[in-house]
């Protein structure tokens, strides 16, 4: 189809890596033969995803994520967040601003303070509020991925807390966590990693979520 009223007609393709082998056939053949006075825009996660065939016939533009630094300076000046809390946010949000802005209207400082705290005591707890501290954290399957990641990073912290302690990513609680890790073997935290990681993936083969995680958080209190 021609442009109905400007010079050229505009077309984004979004989420072009989803595209099945058939559809990506189709689409090459009008990259071929490209119509006039129009510009096809594909948006991909990484070219590995695309038909090398369409990579080839593309110009590419790649955007980079957003400094760590950069990000935290664009928290704290544009949108008035403390400073303690930007470096936070900064540095887990992967240099994207509208997921760190997503971030801080969740409270999501909060949240992780809240989950690190539940997790430090975890074994000392009952099974009952085991129970319930998995129900709690299962209501909302989005919050659930996220408060996973808050887990796995912590654990990734503690595993490195002593041989590179520049390196933790939550560096704003830098302190506890060296403190905590002296405390737990490299064996436990490994074996909880993978824990965490097998939940992941069977949230996202839609397994019962509640169940998932009390069994997860059962095992991990007892280790």
């Amino acid at each position: 189809m021609k442009p109905y009223e400007a010079q050229t007609r505009v077309v984004i393709i979004h989420d072009a890596q989803t595209m099945n082998p058939a559809a990506g056939n189709a689409l090459l053949k009008m990259l071929e033969e490209p119509p006039q006075r129009t510009v096809l825009i594909l948006i991909a996660t990484q070219t590995q995803d695309l038909l090398p065939t369409i990579v080839s016939r593309c110009q590419q533009i790649r955007f980079n994520p957003i400094s760590k630094k950069t990000l935290e300076l664009l928290l704290v000046e544009e949108h008035g967040i403390d400073p303690k809390d930007a470096r936070a946010i900064a540095t887990m949000a992967g240099g994207s601003l509208s997921r760190a802005t997503d971030m801080y209207t969740a409270n999501w400082v909060n949240r992780r303070n809240w989950i690190l705290q539940e997790m430090n005591k975890l074994p000392s707890q009952s099974a009952g509020y085991i129970l319930a501290l998995a129900e709690r954290l299962a209501k909302d399957k989005d919050t659930v991925i996220e408060s996973l990641e808050i887990m796995k990073s912590w654990l990734r912290d503690l595993v490195i807390a002593t041989c590179a302690p520049g390196k933790i990513l939550n560096q704003d609680i830098a302190d506890e966590i060296q403190e905590t890790a002296q405390t737990m073997s490299l064996t436990s935290l490994l074996s909880k990693i993978d824990r965490i990681q097998n939940i992941q993936n069977r949230i996202q083969a839609n397994t019962n979520i509640r169940l998932s995680l009390e069994v997860m958080l059962m095992k991990m209190a007892a280790q």
